[in-house]
C-alpha cells in the first residue's frame, strides 16, 4: 500500500484540501492519504469551513477529515510527505532523524515547479485564496496522481 501524508500549519486549510483532492484522484485500492499540522492549534477539529466549501464547489467532500499533528512517527508511517511551503518543510525536517526520513519530504509544488521550492500560499487570512489554492492543490495531485 502507498501511503501519502500531506503537511501545512495547522491542517486546517490547505493539507485538508490536498489529502481530499489526492484521494478524489486514487479511487482505486492500494493507497492511504492523510493529511496533518506542524502546529497543534486545531486538533480533533474539521478543516476550515472555507476549506470546506471550496471542495464542495468541486466535488469532494473533506468534512470527515479531522485536524492532527505531525509526529515523528510518521517518517516510518508514510512513503511521501508532501508539504505545503518552506516552513513546513523545515519544521518537518527538524523531526528527521534519518536521511531516509529527509528523502520522503517533498514540497507539493516542486511536482509543478522541479526544485523551485514553491510555496502554497496560506489562505487563512484571505478568503479569496481559497480556490486559487485549490487549483494549484489540484494540478500537484494531478501530478503526483500519475507517479504514485
Amino acid at each position: 500500500m502507498t501511503r501519502v501524508l500531506m503537511v501545512c500549519l495547522g491542517n486546517i486549510c490547505r493539507s485538508p484540501l490536498a489529502e481530499g483532492i489526492l484521494k478524489s484522484k486514487l479511487t482505486g485500492e492500494g493507497y492511504f492519504i492523510d493529511s496533518a499540522g506542524t502546529g497543534r492549534y486545531h486538533i480533533g477539529g474539521l478543516p476550515d469551513a472555507r476549506s470546506i466549501a471550496v471542495a464542495q464547489k468541486h466535488g469532494i467532500d473533506i468534512t470527515d477529515q479531522r485536524c492532527r499533528q505531525f509526529k515523528k512517527a510518521d517518517f516510518d508511517r508514510y512513503d511521501y510527505i508532501y508539504v505545503m511551503d518552506n516552513s513546513n518543510r523545515r519544521d518537518v525536517l527538524s523531526l528527521a532523524e534519518t536521511e531516509a526520513h529527509h528523502q520522503k519530504v517533498r514540497m507539493i509544488l516542486n511536482e509543478l515547479f522541479p526544485n523551485e521550492n514553491v510555496d502554497v500560499p496560506d489562505p487563512y487570512y484571505n478568503d479569496n485564496g481559497f480556490e486559487q489554492v485549490f487549483q494549484m492543490l489540484d494540478q500537484a495531485c494531478e501530478v503526483i496522481a500519475k507517479k504514485i
